[in-house]
């Protein structure tokens, strides 16, 4: 049986959750969350128990970044696989079983898992470490448009840089949590991040490579303005920030006006939103005398298939960018950056 420890600041980190689930569209709450997050972070005792570590995660591209730091020192769980929307995601009894018996908990945080907010008080309660993997970021590295009500746009890994940065903090946090095993931490964030680095080049190349007056990337929803901000290729979504909000039949009439006006030629479906709306779009736009395509799936917010190289975060930001300057009319490898995309005709 596993000794856990003790750990400080439990009704901390079940206040904290009931800030962040409540009044979501209120940046004062936000900040004081992050604060109270923190607070409550730093309380916790040291790790007490038998290795590796119980490293409970959400969506995958936490449970990735996790895996790449923690190594062979944790067992890390995602909750949410391949093609599951987070921000409709609710957790099942298993999910809660898995919360409850883990040492350490990561999630992104900015509102992404909102449906699971009930579910982290009650595992606060129980004095689980609970950590959002952006609530040390730079506050100059988060978009909050006005579209977005008052909060910051929860799609981070859609700028690898500022996803880098959430590398550190979690090697920051299990190092804290498990000093005996900091130098392990820090050099597996330190050779991660290298790779990240590498990626963002790619990135910004590729995409740079598209013709100007094609450079624009629509999508289903709004996913992607941080790889907008970051690759410097305007985006333009049928739905908004959440997969919660419907396109209304304005949202679809106005992008067929867009891409019909600025003869866009291929615009994408994403793995984990239906493609309804998108195909909406492309019968619009054919009713005008105009054909868009569609050029590829992209991952949003969920990555591949669990063993691939597109189910790792890599592949993920690897493949949408190789995917977005291929359709898009620019130079880019039919493998990526790493030589390990599965090409799209396989």
């Amino acid at each position: 049986m596993r000794n856990l420890g003790s750990f400080k600041g439990i009704g901390l980190i079940g206040a904290l959750m009931l800030v962040i689930g409540v009044g979501c569209g209120k940046a004062s709450n936000e900040a004081a969350g992050k604060r109270a997050q923190a607070a409550a972070g730093s309380a916790a005792a040291t790790f007490a128990g038998g290795y590796p570590i119980r490293v409970v995660t959400t969506c995958g591209m936490v449970t990735d970044i996790v895996r790449q730091v923690a190594g062979e020192r944790g067992e890390v769980i995602g909750l949410m696989g391949e093609g599951v929307d987070p921000h409709l995601y609710k957790p099942t009894r298993n999910d809660v079983r898995e919360l409850l018996e883990a040492d350490i908990i990561f999630y992104v945080g900015l509102m992404l898992e909102g449906r699971m907010t009930d579910t982290f008080v009650r595992v606060g309660r129980q004095g689980k470490p609970v950590f959002s993997v952006t609530e040390e970021i730079d506050p100059a590295l988060l978009r909050e448009p006005p579209e977005f009500e008052g909060h910051a746009d929860p799609h981070v890994w859609m700028d690898v840089a500022a996803w880098s940065e959430c590398v550190a903090m979690v090697a920051k946090t299990l190092a804290r949590f498990d000093p005996a095993g900091a130098t392990v931490y820090e050099e597996n964030a330190r050779a991660y991040r290298e790779e990240l680095k590498t990626l963002d080049e790619y990135a910004k190349r590729v995409i740079g490579s598209i013709p100007e007056q094609g450079r624009v990337l629509v999508t289903a929803h709004d996913a992607f303005g941080y790889f907008s901000r970051a690759y410097g290729i305007p985006v333009k979504a049928v739905q908004g920030i959440s997969t919660e909000s419907e396109a209304g039949v304005d949202d679809v009439v106005r992008l067929v006006q867009y891409i019909v006006d600025n003869q866009i030629k291929a615009i994408f479906v994403e793995s984990s939103v239906s493609g309804k709306n998108i195909q909406a779009v492309i019968e619009g736009a054919a009713k005008q005398g105009w054909e868009v395509r569609i050029g590829g799936e992209l991952y949003s917010d969920a990555m591949g298939q669990a063993g691939t190289y597109e189910g790792t975060y890599l592949g993920m930001i690897d493949h949408n960018a190789t995917t977005i300057a291929r359709a898009l009319g620019g130079t880019a490898p039919e493998r990526g950056f790493s030589g390990k995309l599965t090409p799209a005709h396989e």
